[in-house]
């Protein structure tokens, strides 16, 4: 996924609004921008092996994410499937659901 796709994406999910350091729903992160391949998304900590399981070359978890509800995308190489995955669980989890 390029960086416009991950946009039209995060944006077409209802009450996400993008502001100058990622995307938020009701002012709460659902994903981030990190650098032209990186995309830093929030998902529930139990929920993140799952995504890693699934797809083993499109996610990480940097040792200084490892207690936080983070999860790295890496866009140069992580289907489209997979990283809409992770996004719409991110907004799922800023929804409360």
């Amino acid at each position: 996924m390029t960086p416009d796709e991950v946009d039209a994406f995060v944006s077409s999910l209802d009450g996400c609004r993008h502001k100058p350091r990622g995307w938020y729903l009701n002012d709460r992160l659902v994903a981030r921008q990190v650098d032209a391949t990186t995309l830093l998304v929030r998902v529930p900590i139990d929920r993140r092996e799952a995504l890693i399981e699934r797809w083993p070359d499109a996610f990480g978890i940097p040792p200084r994410m490892e207690a936080h509800h983070k999860i790295e995308a890496y866009l140069d190489r992580a289907p489209a499937r997979a990283v809409e995955a992770a996004i719409r669980l991110a907004w799922e989890f800023q929804r409360g659901e």
